[in-house]
């Protein structure tokens, strides 16, 4: 399964960058037919909110009641502010990717993917940033346990932890 995903991810991954122009706006909306464009040949659930209530680690996301008015209110203040996502101070950029990551992640709106349905959206904001696709394969050992504390700390607002990996990822995809 997890092959199949990967193989789906690469065409959605594909698809969206062909799709979405670098003056979009994205909405929520627009983050359901990501993941549905993703894994909608996989699970007959894809693209729709969870109805069901998920923890992770011991760390509860947002309960499933919530989901739609999360998302609206995703859509209305973070996506509304941060996309498209051109502006020339790297350090927006930053905050941008970091925030529409943390905030997507935190609501985790769908049963399963929501962590890369985050990436893809992230390297699609750094597309229409002017930079090359994110390479996320430093997230993995000590610095995967960094993301899953980032993420956490990014409840009570604190996107430090957050920006520091984002950092590191956009040095990284620059580099390569």
């Amino acid at each position: 399964m997890d092959a199949q995903e990967a193989i789906q991810l690469s065409e959605a991954t594909d698809w969206a960058i062909h799709h979405y122009s670098a003056d979009y706006r994205f909405t929520a909306a627009d983050i359901a037919i990501l993941h549905k464009q993703w894994l909608g040949s996989i699970y007959g659930w894809a693209g729709e909110f969870r109805q069901v209530n998920i923890s992770k680690g011991g760390f509860a996301f947002a309960m499933a009641a919530q989901v739609p008015r999360l998302m609206h209110d995703l859509e209305q203040k973070v996506l509304a502010t941060y996309t498209p996502c051109n502006f020339n101070d790297h350090d927006k950029v930053i905050e941008a990717l970091t925030v529409t990551h943390c905030e997507l992640v935190l609501i985790h709106p769908f049963r399963e993917g929501n962590g890369r349905v985050s990436r893809l959206l992230s390297t699609l904001m750094a597309l229409q940033a002017g930079l090359p696709l994110l390479d996320f394969t430093g997230i993995r050992g000590k610095t995967r346990q960094d993301y899953f504390m980032a993420v956490q700390a990014s409840v009570g607002n604190n996107y430090e932890p957050m920006k520091k990996i984002f950092r590191a990822v956009v040095r990284r995809s620059l580099k390569n």
